[in-house]
C-alpha cells in the first residue's frame, strides 16, 4: 500500500511539475512568439540585397519571421498589390520606375526614403573621350555597337529604350542588350584593363564606382534623371503589421555605407548577412531608437 501511495504521490508531483513548467514556458515564450511572417521582395541587384538583409535582421530581432523572395522587379510590385510581398527596399522614383508606380500607385505606398538624389545612366570608363550621349553619334563600331544593361522590366531598361528612340540622338548601329548585373560587370572586367571602350547602364550605390574609374555620360535630353530610393509596401500594411511598418518608416542609410558592403561582398567574399549584422551593431543606438518608437 505504501508503495502504491508513494507511486501516486510521485506521479502527482511529476504532473504538477509538468503543468508548472508548461505555464512557465508559456509565459517565457509569450514574448518571443512570432508576430507574423514578413515577406521581402528582392531583385538580383546588389543595391537591393544589402538593405533587405539589414531590415530582415532588425525585424527578426523584434519577433517577426522573415522570408526573402528573389523575384523580378515587376513581379515584386504585383506581389505587393496582392499582399503576397510585404516590402520592397529599392524603388527608384519618381523617374526610373515611373511606369510601374503609375500602374500600382493606387495600391501601394512609400514607407520611407532610403537615400536621395542618386544618379543612374549610361556609364563609360574615364579613359574614353566621350562625355555625353550625343558624343556617341557615328561611333557604334568603337563601342562594338552595344549598350549592355540589366534584365527586361527594370526601370533603367525602359529609360534606356527612350534614349535609343530619341530622334535627337543619332544612335544608329547601337543596340541595347538586356542581360544581368553580373553580365555588365563581366563587360567591365573583360575590357577595363586593356582600356577598351564599353557602355553599360549603371547607378549608385554600386561597387563598380569604388573599383573602377567610371563616369556617367550626360543625357542632354533629360531621359535619365536623379531619383530618390524608397521602401514600398501596400496600403494597409500599417494595420496588418504595425510594428514592422513603424520600424521601416524610419529607415534610411548612406549610399557610401551600401557601397562599402557591396565592395566587401565582391572583393572579400563577405556575405551581406555578416555585413548587415555589423551595420546593426555599429548603428545600435539608431536601431534601438527605431525599435522603441
Amino acid at each position: 500500500m505504501r508503495k502504491i501511495l508513494t507511486t501516486m504521490m510521485l506521479t502527482t508531483v511529476l504532473i504538477l511539475a509538468a503543468c508548472g513548467g508548461s505555464g512557465s514556458d508559456s509565459e517565457e515564450n509569450s514574448g518571443s512568439e512570432s508576430k507574423g511572417e514578413i515577406v521581402f521582395g528582392q531583385t538580383s541587384w546588389t543595391s537591393t540585397e544589402a538593405p533587405t538583409q539589414i531590415a530582415k535582421q532588425i525585424l527578426e530581432e523584434v519577433g517577426y519571421e522573415v522570408e526573402i523572395k528573389l523575384l523580378d522587379q515587376p513581379v515584386i510590385w504585383e506581389g505587393m498589390k496582392n499582399e503576397e510581398v510585404d516590402f520592397f527596399m529599392d524603388a527608384w522614383l519618381p523617374y526610373t520606375e515611373e511606369k510601374l508606380w503609375n500602374e500600382y500607385k493606387d495600391d501601394l505606398q512609400k514607407v520611407s526614403t532610403s537615400y536621395e538624389e542618386v544618379p543612374l545612366g549610361w556609364v563609360v570608363p574615364e579613359y574614353v573621350e566621350e562625355e555625353t550621349i550625343e558624343d556617341l553619334e557615328g561611333k557604334a563600331e568603337k563601342f562594338d555597337g552595344e549598350i549592355v544593361t540589366i534584365g527586361e522590366g527594370a526601370g533603367i531598361v525602359q529609360l534606356s529604350n527612350s534614349v535609343m528612340n530619341d530622334e535627337d540622338y543619332n544612335l544608329e548601329g547601337f543596340e541595347l542588350l538586356p542581360s544581368s548585373e553580373a553580365a555588365m560587370m563581366g563587360v567591365i572586367e573583360s575590357k577595363y584593363d586593356n582600356k577598351e571602350p564599353f557602355i553599360i547602364t549603371g547607378w549608385r550605390p554600386h561597387s563598380m564606382f569604388a573599383k573602377y574609374d567610371l563616369k556617367f555620360l550626360e543625357d542632354t535630353q533629360g531621359h535619365l534623371k536623379y531619383d530618390n530610393v524608397y521602401v514600398l509596401s501596400y496600403k494597409g500594411i500599417e494595420e496588418k503589421y504595425p510594428e514592422a511598418y513603424e520600424i521601416l518608416s524610419q529607415w534610411n542609410i548612406e549610399v557610401s555605407e551600401l557601397e562599402e558592403m557591396m565592395s566587401a561582398y565582391e572583393e572579400e567574399g563577405k556575405s551581406f548577412e555578416d555585413s548587415a549584422a555589423e551595420w546593426i551593431e555599429e548603428n545600435r543606438d539608431t536601431v534601438d531608437k527605431w525599435i522603441s518608437e
